[in-house]
């Protein structure tokens, strides 16, 4: 078994405009930070399209079918200041959300140890009957749901290390006790949600937020003191990841300061996690990340510390 790694090329297509920091180039900051040779064993997958029927498990039939049949001919329309749709966005949006399907799939059957879904948009800012925040469709929520469908899993852990609070997939795992959702992020930042109050119907709940300008001090004691034990008492049977990158210090879009050692370190303590509670399952799909460099370093250093787990 190896680390999967899960894309398509539609997820090219999903045109945001000129000087959107959701672009393509995004994307392929990724895919070549992942071509060195040191991971050409990495088990490469095209993204399937993801179904109605596992959309509809997080998602209200009036967003899915909204954004599918207002996709533009040409042309960019607006859902809001943030979020476009462009003629090509649907099928990166399916392809995206079908990707971390495909990751559970993988692992949960044990033909991968783990994967990393390199797909965009992103998704943790989806509601379920709300895209917003660059996001279409709630890949990481998507996953999740589709992993206690069709594999009966009843416990499984979404962690989000992205700067911005995942308020989607908080919202869509309110009220699901079996599903633990955690998030480090800045505060107070987009989208305003994530205060440490908001802890879901039993406790599933965990919010980490970090003041302006903090370093790798605070964002590591979140992690050791309070993460790692509450997924320890929580024991998943699932490990996922929404893994954004927009924490770093060279990103434009926050003001928290990781450098490319911090996300090596929370992957192997998130690894360790899966290794002991879950037969090292563990899906990661990547969430923000804008300063393309600092993006393709740390990409590249996740997937590499996920073939090593």
């Amino acid at each position: 078994m190896s680390t999967a790694l899960i894309s398509h090329a539609a997820c090219l297509a999903h045109d945001t405009g000129l000087g959107h920091p959701e672009c393509p180039d995004r994307l392929r900051a990724v895919m070549q930070a992942l071509e060195g040779e040191e991971f050409q064993f990495l088990a490469r997958h095209d993204a399937p399209r993801a179904t109605g029927e596992q959309l509809l498990r997080v998602h209200t039939k009036g967003l899915v079918d909204g954004i599918l049949d207002s996709l533009p001919e040409e042309g960019l329309r607006y859902i809001d200041s943030d979020t476009v749709l462009s003629p090509g966005s649907g099928e990166a949006a399916l392809r995206a959300a079908g990707a971390v399907c495909l990751a559970v799939d993988l692992v949960m059957t044990g033909k991968a140890i783990n994967a990393f879904c390199a797909v965009r948009p992103p998704g943790h800012h989806a509601e379920a009957d709300r895209a917003m925040g660059f996001c279409l469709f709630n890949n990481i929520a998507v996953g999740a749901a589709h992993a206690r469908a069709a594999h009966g899993i009843e416990r499984v852990a979404i962690i989000d290390f992205d700067v911005h609070h995942g308020n989607g997939t908080q919202a869509i795992f309110w009220d699901e006790p079996g599903v633990f959702y955690a998030s480090t992020h800045e505060f107070p930042c987009y989208p305003g949600t994530g205060r440490e109050e908001e802890t879901g119907v039993a406790g599933n709940i965990l919010n980490l937020p970090m003041a302006p300008y903090s370093k790798a001090d605070v964002f590591r004691a979140l992690v050791s003191d309070r993460l790692i034990p509450a997924l320890d008492a929580f024991r998943p049977e699932l490990v996922m990841i929404s893994a954004g990158f927009d924490a770093h210090l060279f990103d434009p879009l926050a003001t928290v300061r990781l450098e490319n050692a911090d996300f090596a370190w929370v992957t192997q303590q998130l690894a360790a996690v899966a290794e002991r509670h879950c037969k090292r399952r563990l899906v990661s799909s990547l969430e923000g990340g804008y300063d393309l460099g600092a993006l393709g370093q740390c990409a590249a250093i996740h997937v590499r510390e996920l073939m090593l787990a």
